[in-house]
C-alpha cells in the first residue's frame, strides 16, 4: 500500500459530548501508555462509516483535570502511538469580538501563547529541536472542516487568533481589553502547548473553537446566566458531533495528506549532531520521531 493510499486515522480531542456520535461502531476504550506519564484518560476507538477514529477527553471523563494539570505531552504521545495522523481539537472559548456570538464556531489559524506552567516540548537536553510555528495549524484540515461546516449549515468563521491563557481563573477586565487591543478573536485555556506538541509529533492539527459566551470585556457579560451558558454548551456539543461526522470521510480519504508539510516538520528541525544525541532521549521519543527516527 502506497503512502498516498494509506487511510488516515483521525483523533478528536475534546469534551465527553463530542464522541457520543450516532453511527460510531466498534467502540472500545483502551488504556494507552506513554513515556511522558499518564494521558488524561483512556482513548475511545471506533469506526465512523469505515473511518478509523480515536477520541480523547482532554480533561478526562467527568472533567477531572484542570487546564494547567493536563499532561499535554502524554496526550499527544498516546495519540501518535495509536496511529493517529490528523487531530481535530474541539475547544470551548470566550469571544473577544462582538460579531463572534455564542454558538458560533471559529476555525482558528493563529495562537498567542500566554501559558507559563506547562511543559511545551518533547525535546530537551541531549536532543534539541526547533520546529516552525509560523502557521500553527494545518490549512488542509481547515479546508475540510470549513467545507463540512458549510454543508452541515453550521455558522462558522474561517480564521482567527486564539489567546491561550494559563487559568484556571478567567481574565480580569483589564486583561480582556488588552487581548482585544492585540486583535485576538477568542480566548481559552487548552490549545497550547497542544498545537506545538502536535507539530513536533508531525501530526496535522486544527482547532474548532466553539464560542460559549463573551469574555468579561462585554458590557452585558454579567447578565449571562448559568442556564444560558449550559444551553449554548449543549448546542455546541450537538453541532460538534455533526461536524466531526461530516468531516471524517473527506479527511480520511484525502489523497494529498501524506504530502502535507505538517508530516515533515522535523525534517530540518533537529540541531543536535548525530554523535551527540542522547540514546535515552531517542528511546523516549521513539513514537514521536516515528519513521523519521533514523533519517533526521
Amino acid at each position: 500500500m502506497s503512502k498516498h493510499n494509506r487511510q488516515q486515522v483521525i483523533g478528536v480531542i475534546g469534551g465527553s459530548g463530542v464522541y457520543d456520535i450516532d453511527g460510531l461502531n466498534n467502540k472500545h476504550w483502551v488504556k494507552v501508555d506513554s513515556n511522558f506519564g499518564s494521558p488524561s484518560d483512556e482513548l475511545l476507538f471506533g469506526e465512523l462509516a469505515g473511518q478509523r477514529m480515536a477520541f480523547l477527553p482532554r480533561h478526562g471523563r467527568g472533567h477531572r483535570i484542570p487546564p494547567s494539570e493536563i499532561n499535554f505531552r502524554a496526550n499527544i504521545d498516546a495519540l501518535k502511538r495509536s496511529g493517529v495522523t490528523d487531530i481535530i481539537s474541539v475547544s470551548a472559548v470566550g469571544s473577544l469580538r462582538e460579531d463572534l456570538r455564542p454558538g458560533m464556531f471559529v476555525i482558528v489559524d493563529q495562537f498567542i501563547d500566554r501559558t507559563f506552567a506547562r511543559a511545551k516540548s518533547f525535546f530537551g537536553a541531549g536532543l534539541v529541536a526547533h520546529v516552525s510555528m509560523a502557521k500553527p495549524v494545518c490549512h488542509r484540515l481547515g479546508d475540510h472542516i470549513e467545507q463540512a461546516a458549510h454543508e452541515a449549515g453550521i455558522k462558522t468563521v474561517r480564521g482567527g487568533t486564539y489567546l491561550v491563557m494559563e487559568g484556571p481563573q478567567f481574565s480580569s477586565q483589564a486583561e480582556s481589553e488588552l487581548y482585544r487591543s492585540w486583535k485576538c478573536d477568542v480566548i481559552g485555556m487548552t490549545n497550547m502547548p497542544e498545537a506545538k506538541l502536535a507539530r513536533e509529533a508531525q501530526m496535522c492539527y486544527a482547532t474548532v473553537a466553539m464560542v460559549t459566551d463573551y469574555d468579561c470585556w462585554h458590557p452585558n457579560h454579567d447578565a449571562v446566566t448559568v442556564d444560558q451558558i449550559v444551553n449554548v454548551l449543549m448546542g455546541n456539543a450537538d453541532r460538534a458531533r455533526t461536524l466531526v461526522k461530516q468531516v471524517a470521510h473527506p479527511i480520511g480519504h484525502d489523497q494529498h495528506a501524506a504530502d502535507c508539510t505538517c508530516r515533515h516538520a522535523l525534517q530540518h528541525a533537529i540541531l543536535t549532531a548525530p554523535a551527540s544525541r542522547d540514546p535515552a532521549m531517542l528511546e523516549k521519543l521513539h513514537a514521536i520521531l516515528g519513521n523519521d527516527r533514523g533519517a533526521i
